[in-house]
This record gives C-alpha cells, structure tokens and sequence, in this order.
C-alpha cells in the first residue's frame, strides 16, 4: 500500500509499479524471511503478483487494497521485472509461487517446519504433498484440503475449512485458488493462524502434484512461460493472456521506458540506475 506521496508503507525497500509496491527480494530472501519468522513464531502472507494481477488491480480498487494487507508482494512475471529495470528502479528477479512451494519446502524440511495444502481439485493437494515428502525428507506435512467450488461462499464450508487448518496448525500454507480468490481467503484464515505463513501460489499446487506441467526452464527464463500456458489450455486463456494481459503488459513496458527517459525532479540517472 501507497501513501499520497508515493511511498511503501513496508518500508524503503519497495519498488512501485503498476499499481503495486514490489518488495525488492531475492526467491533466496524470500525463504529467508519466511523461515527466520516462524522459528520466531511470526506470521504472514505472500502474494506473488503476475501481470494479471496487476491488470485486475488496475480496475478493481478492492483488489488492490486487498493485496495492500499483505507482508510480501514479489514479481511473478518477467514483464514486471524489465519494467522496474526500465524505471531505474530494479527487482532482483522473478519470484514465482510455482518455484516457491519447492524451493519454502526444501527449507521447511530442514527445519523441521510444517506445510499444508489448501486447493485444487480432488487428490492433487494429496499428490503434492506426497511428492514434495518424496523429494524432501523428513518433511512434515500438516494436512491438505481441496474444498469444493465456491466454499468460501457457504458460511458452514468455509468455517469447516477453518477448523481443519486451525487444528492442524501448520507453520505454512500453501493456497492455490487463484486470484483474487486465494488472497480474499488468506485474509479471512491468517488471523486465526497469527504464527503461520500463508503462500499464495495460484497453480503451483498442480504443478508440484504434477497434474498440470510447467514451462522448460529456457522458457521461463525468457518470460515466456505465459505462451506454454497459452499453448496448454488456448480455449481458458486466450481472452486472458492475448486480448487482457499481453497488451497491458506492452503498455507497461513503454510507459516504464518513458518514465526513465522524462526528465523530473524525481528522475533516476542512468549511472544510479545501473544494476
């Protein structure tokens, strides 16, 4: 969240753009303060902020003040990264829900921290855990849930939904419902749990049961992990990705390679900007 001025209400080590305050983190940094909070028996929330996102903040104020509540907000989304690079003002890389359930994982279980699965469709909350328990041992996993469509509507699901996560009592959560869905969710659950983190992390639950696949690598790092999932699933996100974002994400881009060449009182040099 914004003041009038202009600047992070987290703090100074936030990057502002479209319409969001980015906390300028590495994935590493990430992890770092997640597992340093719960051993100090604090909690949170990230959101992992995509273009979509963004787009979706841009005409909804509600959702944007909803994400102003959160602990960390990272760039999940190249397009967010050169753009902030454009402006002088450079995050040091893409921070990802779909990398953060393995990469919070490997340290969770070397620390002896708990994680639980919140979404997707019957059994792919059970196959993730079963997978990441395989990849990491010694993990412990508190329990998984995948309540049905439109639970968080039905005053009686969603308090069942509660009450199996506040006796499981997890150290994180991971919460693939997709946005703003899963933020609107985090808020209502994370004052119950004032010691747990909450990940936002849209289909990284899939991807880790291995239920839906992720981009090459090659790909990801060139920021076109959007195009795989274009090419997966055309008929879901085409008005999404192509008629929505892709355009927004343009936009972006040239209003953020204009702002660093104006010249203005607030105006970044070149040499200050350089990474």
């Amino acid at each position: 969240m914004r003041t009038p001025e202009g600047t992070s209400l987290r703090g100074t080590g936030t990057v502002s753009l479209a319409g969001l305050d980015f906390d300028a983190l590495s994935e590493e940094q990430v992890v770092a303060r997640i597992v340093r909070d719960v051993k100090d028996g604090r909690g949170g929330w990230v959101v992992p902020a995509n273009i979509d996102v963004c787009h979706q903040v841009g005409r909804d104020r509600a959702a944007g003040e909803l994400i102003g509540g959160a602990s960390l907000v990272v760039a999940d989304g190249m397009p967010l990264v050169w753009a902030a690079r454009l402006r002088g003002r450079p995050l040091p890389e893409r921070v990802t829900g779909a990398s953060l359930i393995f990469r919070l994982t490997a340290a969770a279980a070397e620390n002896g921290q708990s994680i639980y699965m919140l979404g997707g469709k019957p059994g792919v909350p059970e196959r993730a855990a079963a997978e990441l328990a395989r990849r990491y041992p010694g993990l412990r996993v508190a329990g998984t849930d995948a309540p049905r469509l439109g639970f968080d509507r039905q005053p009686g699901e969603f308090a069942a939904v509660r009450a199996r996560l506040e006796q499981a009592r997890p150290d994180i959560v991971y919460v693939g419902l997709g946005f703003p869905k899963q933020e609107r969710v985090i808020a209502a659950l994370a004052p119950g749990l004032p010691a747990t983190w909450f990940i936002g992390c849209g289909a990284a639950i899939p991807f880790a049961a291995g239920a839906l696949p992720r981009a090459p690598e090659w790909m990801q790092r060139l920021g076109l992990e959007w195009l795989y999932r274009l090419i997966s699933e055309p008929r879901r996100l085409f008005r999404r990705y192509v008629l929505a974002d892709l355009p927004f994400a343009v936009r972006l881009l040239l209003a953020s390679a204009l702002a660093r060449l104006r010249p203005g009182p607030h105006a970044t040099s070149r040499k200050e900007a350089a990474p």
